[in-house]
């Protein structure tokens, strides 16, 4: 074997002589607080009950209608008219019951061909679904029974 001066087997840590100081570390305490609250902008309180509190006088005005038009409150209570959203129409329903009954489909079946929920089928076959156009197109090609332009 060859040794370098190095690594002598006789100095085995000769290659460690450094030394190590902490000169470059700043061992001063660090001390964190919490900021405290001010209550608000230039010691003035932020509500009208802390002023009460610090006994200071507080005046109070009362805003005359705010957020309250009664013009417009008065127009939705006189309001009568039955407002609801337009339903699949009997004629339609009947359409589509009667073409998938033809087809020999269960509602569940009509729904996986349509790519839709069987609940949807079932709303529409019962008259209580909004209709889409794009779901009658879709029961349209698939029954073969033309539904869109149906009173």
């Amino acid at each position: 074997f060859f040794f370098s001066p190095r690594t002598s087997p006789l100095r085995p840590d000769s290659h460690r002589t450094r030394t190590h100081t902490m000169d470059g570390q700043d061992w001063k305490p660090v001390v964190l607080t919490k900021k405290r609250p001010t209550g608000g902008m230039n010691g003035v309180p932020k509500t009208a009950e802390a002023a009460r509190r610090l006994g200071m006088q507080v005046d109070t005005v009362k805003k005359q209608g705010a957020g309250y038009d009664a013009g417009k409150m008065g127009k939705l209570d006189n309001e009568t008219e039955e407002l609801s959203h337009v339903k699949v129409n009997t004629e339609v329903k009947k359409a589509i019951l009667q073409g998938r009954l033809a087809k020999k489909m269960t509602q569940a079946q009509l729904a996986q061909q349509i790519n839709e929920k069987p609940q949807i089928v079932q709303e529409y076959e019962s008259g209580k679904a909004i209709p889409n156009q794009a779901i009658l197109g879709k029961l349209e090609r698939i029954l073969g029974v033309k539904l869109r332009g149906l009173k």
